[in-house]
């Protein structure tokens, strides 16, 4: 059987204090309640960074200024496998809120935890813990 493959473009914002902002799944989600980078699935005829762009417009109101390509992976769900284009956001206009009843919050990279992701993200978490 093949699988679909769902392109998802994230964000690693990343504020001067070292602090990264995630936001919480809802209820009804794959992994819910589980932490999350902010962002979404790549549109038909969009690359993933101008959909990292219109998804943090969306999903917590930041226009972002600069992107740079962080890591790149695909994983296998047993019903999907997802192609995953994290970005490092360092620039960016606004203030993050969850514009979609998520909650949002800042983490510093050193206490990130990734138990609280879902299991994709676990080799990212690993990397970021790494630099800090």
């Amino acid at each position: 059987m093949n699988k679909p493959v769902i392109q998802v473009a994230a964000g690693i914002i990343r504020n001067e204090f070292g602090q990264i902002y995630l936001t919480q799944r809802l209820e009804g989600q794959d992994f819910a309640q589980a932490l999350e980078f902010p962002g979404g699935k790549v549109d038909a005829g969009e690359t993933p960074e101008e959909a990292l762009k219109r998804e943090l417009e969306e999903e917590i109101g930041i226009h972002i200024l600069s992107a740079f390509p962080y890591e790149s992976f695909r994983f296998d769900y047993p019903t999907k496998v997802i192609e995953f284009f994290f970005y490092l956001v360092e620039e960016w206009v606004g203030e993050p809120f969850g514009r979609e009843g998520q909650e949002g919050f800042w983490v510093a990279q050193a206490d990130l935890d990734e138990s609280e992701f879902p299991p994709a993200n676990s080799r990212l978490i690993q990397r970021l813990k790494s630099e800090v």
